[in-house]
Order: structure tokens, then sequence, then C-alpha cells
């Protein structure tokens, strides 16, 4: 396989990956160029702002959810049609579920996609310093090559001067930098970025304040060597048998797109509806309550009685992770305030200062729509919202002794979000519980 690509790393989270990221889809696309972005790591609202800037829905690379052969199958997969494909990394270059980045990290996704890095540096406060940074990343990993840098949060014209005589010295390119502006900041909350439709980036700015080497970067892109070949990512696609219905609105939609397009290629005909303001459910054998923000919407949530019943009384397989945990629970606390959700699930959710986060693999301590008791699946969590300790709980953390989640065998309810494509029979499994009439009334 022969694609033109590009994987933006950083030394530490909050570099400006993403703006920079951003910035280089919109020059490219308005050169008429088709780029695939794609992101590493379980990240759910990156890749909105990827989709906004690249017109094309972005898919996750994650090491710890495939292997060498999945991910390359998945890449090949995203970039169907695409003239370059463009990386954003996660965290640092090197950072991963073990201290040397072996696992989880943009390093191992960079390796296996023999990409070339470029390394996006904060240079606010540095001048001739950027230089050992860099040259440190570069000769790090053999298996890793990074080409150049492009410097974000730059002073001045005379700074970026400096940074690239510095990198010059030793042999690495300035491929762009990005001027420190407040118009190239993208809003923040809790959970990172803000999501794509509620507060857009400043497009303008990300189109004319960066000073990209657009030839530069994409000659090295086009030196990237051929990939193996690797084997469909999706199974040949079955005709539609079942209806999936999936929560889709400002407060839930934390959705794998890989996840989605398995469940459609098994058969699944799927239909969005919004907890938030529909009022009742499309007719649908199953149901998923995908991650979101219920905190920022729980009064809206709450007051929407008709869809709580509706949910209630939804006699197939449910299943509910994160933010439609916290929906299917008692209640919702914001603060000193409570407000009353679906009631499926035991237990009043409350919002702590300090997240949960971190890659997963659990063990079915019961059967559940998605696994038979004793199966293993791979997730990750990231949220502040706690639950009490569960009477049933659903998953046993491998290599320890927590449990959680709650489940009854109809409904899953968790606050780890699954990778259904690590395990294509979770999928199929729910497709069959929704199929087989068990849990019709």
């Amino acid at each position: 396989m022969r694609l033109p690509r590009l994987l933006l790393a950083a030394p530490h989270s909050g570099a400006g990956k993403t703006t920079a990221a951003l910035a280089l889809l919109l020059a490219l696309r308005d050169r008429g160029l088709k780029v695939q972005p794609f992101k590493v790591g379980p990240d759910y609202i990156d890749p909105t702002h990827l989709e906004g800037a690249s017109g094309r829905r972005p898919y996750n690379l994650d090491g710890f959810f495939l292997d060498e052969e999945g991910l390359l199958a998945l890449f090949r997969h995203g970039a169907r049609g695409a003239d370059l494909a463009l990386v954003e990394g996660v965290m640092g270059l090197f950072d991963g579920k073990d201290p040397l980045g072996r696992v989880g990290s943009t390093a191992q996704v960079a390796a296996l996609l023999r990409a070339p890095v470029v390394l996006v540096v904060d240079a606010g406060g540095m001048a001739g310093s950027i230089a050992p940074l860099a040259l440190g990343f570069a000769r790090h990993h053999p298996g890793v090559r990074v080409v150049g840098v492009i410097a974000n949060r730059v002073g001045s014209e005379r700074h970026a001067e400096i940074l690239k005589e510095a990198l010059a010295a030793h042999g690495l390119p300035l491929l762009g930098w990005l001027p420190k502006d407040p118009a190239l900041e993208l809003p923040e909350r809790h959970l990172g970025l803000v999501l794509a439709g509620e507060a857009e980036p400043d497009w303008e700015a990300l189109r004319t304040l960066p000073r990209l080497d657009l030839e530069g970067l994409l000659r090295l892109a086009q030196e990237a060597p051929p990939l193996p070949e690797a084997p469909p990512f999706l199974p040949e696609k079955a005709p539609p048998r079942l209806r999936v219905a999936y929560a889709w609105d400002r407060a839930f939609r934390f959705y794998y797109p890989e996840a989605l397009e398995l469940l459609e290629a098994l058969g699944a005909e799927l239909i969005p509806f919004s907890p938030l303001e529909d009022e009742a459910l499309p007719q649908a054998e199953a149901l998923l309550l995908g991650g979101g923000y219920p905190e920022l919407f729980a009064e809206r949530l709450s007051e929407n009685g008709a869809m709580r019943s509706a949910v209630r009384a939804f006699p197939g397989p449910i299943v509910a992770e994160c933010g439609g945990y916290m929906y299917l629970s008692e209640g919702l606390w914001v603060g000193e305030r409570f407000f009353p959700m679906v009631g499926l699930a035991p237990g009043e959710a409350r919002m702590a200062d300090l997240p949960v986060l971190g890659y997963r693999e659990v063990e079915a301590l019961k059967d559940t729509p998605v696994a038979r008791k004793g199966e293993r699946l791979k997730g990750h969590e990231f949220h502040y919202a706690r639950l009490p300790p569960s009477p049933s709980p659903a998953w046993r953390r491998v290599g320890g002794e927590e449990v959680e989640g709650w489940t009854d065998g109809r409904v899953l309810a968790s606050f780890v979000h699954l990778y259904l494509p690590a395990r294509p029979e979770a999928a199929r499994r729910l497709l069959a519980q929704g199929g087989s009439g068990h849990f019709q009334k």
C-alpha cells in the first residue's frame, strides 16, 4: 500500500498538536487534496475538529486495542480514496500504557505505519534549547523517524528565525510555525477540548496565521515507504436485519466510528435519537447510550420525562457507557442540585474533582448483551463522575480485583468505553441478543 502520510507528535500534552493538525488539514484541503485524518488513542473529541477541517470522518488508531494487522487494516480502511493521511498523536510521543511507550503510544503507531514524524514543540519560552529537545526525540528510538519540527506559540518572525537556525545546525528543518495568538487557542472543558459544533475554532485564523512549509511537508509525506497489505477491516456487509437506536445529541455522542461501521456491516440499521429533544424512542430492537456530557444538560434530560420513561420501558438489550451509565442511574448530582434520571441502574452519580482514566481490559462477571461470563473485552475510562459500589457488577478488571459497572443480563451499564472492533464477537452477540426476542415483553 502506497500512501503519502505524516504523523504529528509532541514532547507532551498541550503543545499544540490539534491546532497544528487543523492548520495543516485546512492548507492541504485548500490545495485540493483529499486528506484523511486519524487520531492516536481513545479520543472522541479531537476527531470532531479534525473532521471539520478535513471534511472526512477520522478514525482512532490505538495499539492497545488492536494488534499490528488490525491497525494496518483500519488505516487502509480509513484512507480509502485519500491523497494523503495525517495522523495526530496523543500526549507525548513516547507516552503510553507502559513507561517505555511500547503499547498505546504515538511512537508505537508511528513505527507501525513507518510514518515520518513532525514534532510539534511549544516554543513559547524557548530559543536555542529547541534543538537538543528535538534532537533527543529524533534519536530516542530507531524505528521512529522524526523529520522536522513545527513550532507553536512563536513570539515573532525573529523568534522563528532563531528556532530555525538552532534546528538547522543539527540537521532538523523547521517545517512551520504558529504565532502566539489567542485566535489559535482552542476552547477546553474538563474532558478536553470543547466538541466541534459547540464552539468552533477560528477557521480564518487557522488559515492565515500559521506559517507552514507545505512543499517540505508534502515532500516528506511522499517519502513514506510502502506498507504491507492487510486484510479487510470489516466483514462483508450483511443486509440490514436489526434496528439499533443510539443516543446522538449534544449530551451523548461518544462513539468510535469504526465500531458503528462494524455494527452496520454485521446487519444493524443504526437509528439516531435525542434524549434531550425526542419524547419517544424510534422503533428498534437494541439500544446504545454512548458517553458524553450529561452533567452539562442534566436539567433538560431530567425534564424530558417522556424519554426517561421510554428508555425505562424499553424491552430489548441496552448498552450504556460512561455518560450513558449516568443517564441510566437513579439520578445525577450537579453541585447541590439533584436531577432524577432513568432509574434502571442503581445509585446516584456525583461529579468529583479528579478524573478516573486509563486503558481497561475487563472480564465479564455475568452474561451481558456483549459478553458471556468470563469473556474479556478492551476499552478505556475517562470520567469525573462516581457511582456507589454496584450490587450486581458487570466487570472485573483483568490483573486486579476491582469490579465495575452494573448488569442484570439485559442491561449493561458501565464507565468503560468498549472498543468493539477489538472483539467483533461482542458486536455479533449484541445483535443476536436484540434479534432473538428473548427480552421482548
